[in-house]
């Protein structure tokens, strides 16, 4: 990708810090502006008093007093404004940048994290988010206040000395090249101690997912370790952030009191020289030379942060660039002749094929089971009918429109997916049966009695909450709010993944005879539970090996047929 794609991407984040947040933005600048001419009235009375003291002042010490008091004013006003709107503008700068990425986030395919790493968003949603308020957003005040400020004292100064001034001008440059040459460093380092924190968050969430797994094993130790090197890593590049973020303070520190000594001795000369530069116009120029220090200090950190925040930012822009939903023709939400597989053949690794030349036929309204070993190949025909991946050879047609031209957003209301791991939200029950949307309370009711959740709302009520992934519900209560969900949506084709795979017996049968009673549906249950009485109302039966179809026909069919479905089906009854 190159630099400009990745310039023309950060350009959409960063302008939804600014969308809509204009007028906050120049009511904090304006606030800025009373700052910046205020601190600059404190220079030029001190100029004007000492020359009043020394007997060449222009102005009265009333006129002084006067003049006085309007600055003051302006630092009220100023402080009047950051306080009704200089929040304002941060939140809704930060807020609007993470609704927009979270939405980028959900325009991604099905297939996004198949391959990707989730901790990167992780990272990016919390500790970048935070990089970027705190080194790009928080302090474009304070920068333009001291750019603002740099400039009025270079205007003064240029009317009290020109020499002096070019003295200080030629100064000047020792901290610019200090910034430009360690602002790159910051930003390649800031790069470096995100990607660290992302990797520590993934043993993070790894260590919890797998908690039960890790203890089971007695694999504690193992994982502190990996834990321990992680935390290793984010040190490391923590200190190596800090030792850059301390070189760059320092080396403009250094470099602005070589600035401010430098002209202050200049200063000294031409005063003891007789030159036409009064003794204010000499102690104006020290409070004017922090003036002109400060952005000169301030500014080398601010652009460093900047660097740091687009990289952040172009990190972020780059992952969500990929596997974005494409678009597609939109097709009817019904299925009127079949799904038809044709010659289907698969790889998710070069040369390592996971289907080979499979065939299918499923009619509309029909009920179909997919058995075979364990990496035969069941469930990877069901992620591409979910258009998973259009990498794959051959064809797959739903009424004759082949699914790489249709748009995920239509087939996803088409086809509705049932899995063994269902995902459960910690909201109440309606609201995961719903996935907050609106539904009739009738349509609501029909899909909880038709999936079999009559029971568990009778015991605990619509309000009761599931709890984080539904760690209140049984496993078959939770598949049950995954078929609701398909019920609801009602959605005229149904991929069933294993979905009984964690339950017991009894409820297995109960879930998949739900599944079965459904009428109007085009029903493919992936299964490794050859239950005779299930696979008999079947309307055909396909037996996966090694990728390939090896067997297909009904329950009796295959049956009588004494082959590899008839071995798989009498091994599991023993």
């Amino acid at each position: 990708m190159s630099k400009k794609e990745v310039k023309n991407m950060r350009r959409q984040f960063t302008r939804e810090l600014f969308r809509d947040n204009k007028f906050n933005l120049f009511c904090t600048l304006l606030a800025t502006m009373f700052a910046s001419c205020g601190s600059l009235i404190i220079p030029w009375l001190i100029k004007e008093i000492v020359d009043l003291i020394s007997g060449v002042g222009r102005y009265t010490i009333t006129e002084l007093l006067i003049i006085t008091i309007f600055g003051i004013a302006l630092f009220v006003l100023a402080g009047i404004l950051d306080y009704i709107f200089l929040g304002r503008f941060r939140v809704k700068a930060i807020t609007q940048y993470r609704s927009y990425a979270f939405e980028r986030l959900m325009n991604k395919g099905i297939q996004a994290f198949s391959g990707e790493n989730t901790s990167l968003y992780l990272s990016a949603f919390s500790n970048d988010v935070n990089t970027i308020e705190s080194s790009y957003i928080a302090p474009i005040q304070n920068t333009i206040q001291t750019s603002v400020m740099f400039i009025g004292a270079l205007f003064l100064m240029l009317r009290y000395s020109l020499l002096l001034t070019m003295v200080a001008i030629f100064f000047s440059f020792i901290p610019i090249l200090v910034s430009i040459v360690l602002g790159n460093c910051a930003a390649i380092a800031e790069k470096k101690l995100s990607d660290k924190k992302a990797l520590y968050t993934g043993v993070l969430k790894d260590a919890l997912s797998g908690f039960s797994v890790i203890k089971s094993f007695r694999a504690e130790q193992d994982i502190i370790k990996i834990h321990d090197e992680n935390i290793g890593f984010v040190k490391n590049a923590s200190e190596n952030k800090t030792r850059i973020g301390v070189l760059v303070s320092y080396s403009s520190m250094l470099a602005g009191i070589v600035v401010q000594l430098g002209v202050f001795i200049v200063a000294a000369c031409l005063v003891n020289a007789g030159n036409s530069i009064t003794p204010g116009v000499a102690i104006a120029f020290v409070q004017l030379m922090n003036y002109i220090l400060n952005p000169i200090q301030i500014l080398p950190s601010y652009y460093a942060g900047v660097k740091s925040s687009y990289a952040l930012i172009d990190k972020i822009a780059i992952a969500l660039d990929q596997n974005v939903v494409d678009e597609g023709t939109n097709i009817q939400s019904e299925l009127r002749d079949s799904i038809s597989i044709r010659n289907l053949s698969f790889s998710y690794e070069k040369d390592k094929e996971v289907l080979k030349e499979v065939n299918m036929k499923l009619n509309a309204g029909g009920c179909y089971a997919i058995v075979g070993g364990s990496g035969s190949g069941k469930s990877t025909i069901l992620n591409l009918l979910m258009a998973a991946s259009r990498d794959y050879q051959g064809e797959i047609k739903f009424d004759g429109i082949e699914l790489r031209s249709i748009a995920p957003s239509s087939l996803y209301n088409l086809v509705s997916t049932i899995q063994q791991n269902v995902f459960v939200f910690n909201r109440n029950i309606v609201d995961n049966v719903t996935m907050f949307s609106e539904f009739t309370d009738e349509e609501i009711d029909h899909a909880i009695e038709m999936s079999g959740l009559g029971r568990l709302i009778e015991e605990k009520g619509k309000s009761y909450t599931c709890g984080e992934n539904g760690v209140n519900l049984s496993g078959g209560e939770r598949q049950r709010i995954s078929i609701a969900r398909a019920l609801l949506r009602k959605t005229p084709v149904l991929l069933v993944d294993e979905a009984t795979a964690a339950l017991d017996a009894k409820t297995s049968y109960d879930v998949m005879n739900a599944i079965l009673n459904l009428k109007g549906y085009t029903r493919v249950i992936v299964t490794h539970d050859l239950d005779e009485s299930i696979l008999k109302r079947c309307d055909g039966i396909f037996t996966m090996k090694n990728g390939k179809i090896a067997e297909k026909g009904s329950f009796e069919e295959l049956m009588n047929q004494k082959g590899y479905f008839y071995s798989l089906f009498t091994v599991s009854q023993n």
